[in-house]
């Protein structure tokens, strides 16, 4: 078990390499990959149940604790982010399939590795987890509703559609790994170790088949969907950051809104897009994996160097 939790503690911190290896291997060898288009749906719920297998009860103590805090950064989340990406598509003029896709990833949940970016980037872990949790579990509510608001533009949207999708794909493999944890806490606790290995080849599987499915897409419109999905996720951790200042919250909060607006359930954009879109539309979902995770840990080392000036000058005087 050893070995396994050692193997699956390296596949996680270098998780963005194996990531970035195999997309461009699906994109010079398509015919390889193309198979694994037709199972993105039950690999998210591999990731899913594994996130339901790490979730307790205490993740969401916080919510009651400062209910204001995570309710800002609940609603800071799925306003900044599906907004910037309709006026990303509107401004830009992008094509329709694009403009679907950029949008599907705006209006998903907080990202898995979006609580690992706060604990790196010396933020607020507690309130970054219970962000995360609750725009997860609202998700199914409030992201065919967004859709329907931002997208519509360009296709036609079925939200009950879209509400069984997430269903499926996000509520249901939540709440079995909550409920094996629950029920099974010392088997579950053994299997989470494990869960990092597991989570790190179901989502590097999810972006190869789709980069191969779309692979003749992306070579006429990659640079374009690059360049739209860096500002889209750039812009959002500047606006969380700035937003959560305003709203009057210190700095490790506002590190935790900012990495928790930013940073998107993008396996989830990469699914709906794959049972109710087209390939093309996957593709700024399956680009913004790649692209966060390496844009999230540059900005926690960045974060890292952070320090409250508040609490230096309170240590000062402590001090003296």
């Amino acid at each position: 078990m050893k070995v396994i939790e050692k193997v699956s503690g390296f596949a996680g911190k270098t998780f963005t390499f194996w990531v970035i290896i195999v997309a461009v291997l699906a994109y010079m060898f398509p015919g390889n990959f193309k198979w694994i288009g037709g199972y993105v749906v039950p690999l998210l719920g591999i990731v899913m149940f594994g996130m339901g297998l790490t979730l307790s009860a205490s993740d969401f103590k916080e919510v009651f604790r400062r209910p204001k805090e995570v309710a800002l950064g609940v609603a800071g989340h799925f306003i900044i982010m599906p907004v910037l990406a309709f006026l990303l598509a509107v401004g830009l003029h992008l094509p329709k399939e694009v403009a679907v896709g950029v949008i599907l990833v705006g209006c998903c949940p907080s990202g898995t590795s979006s609580n690992v970016m706060v604990f790196l980037g010396k933020g607020n872990v507690a309130l970054a987890v219970s962000i995360a949790s609750v725009s997860t579990i609202l998700a199914p509510i409030l992201t065919p509703l967004l859709i329907l608001l931002f997208a519509s533009k360009w296709v036609h949207v079925s939200v009950g559609s879209l509400f069984l999708s997430i269903v499926q794909v996000i509520i249901v493999p939540l709440c079995l790994g909550f409920i094996i944890k629950k029920f099974f806490g010392r088997q579950a606790q053994a299997g989470t170790k494990a869960m990092p290995l597991v989570s790190v080849i179901a989502i590097v599987m999810i972006v190869s088949g789709v980069v191969a499915g779309s692979q003749a897409q992306i070579a006429k419109t990659g640079l374009l969907i690059f360049a739209v999905v860096v500002l889209h996720n750039v812009l959002g951790y500047c606006l969380g950051f700035f937003f959560s200042r305003l709203c009057g919250m210190d700095l490790a909060k506002q590190k935790a809104v900012a990495m928790e607006v930013g940073m998107q359930n993008s396996g989830l954009g990469v699914a709906i897009a794959s049972a109710s879109f087209s390939p093309l539309a996957a593709v700024p979902s399956a680009i913004f994996s790649v692209w966060h995770n390496i844009s999230g840990s540059i900005l926690a080392f960045i974060f890292s160097k952070m320090e409250d000036k508040k609490t230096e000058e309170e240590v000062k005087k402590i001090a003296g």
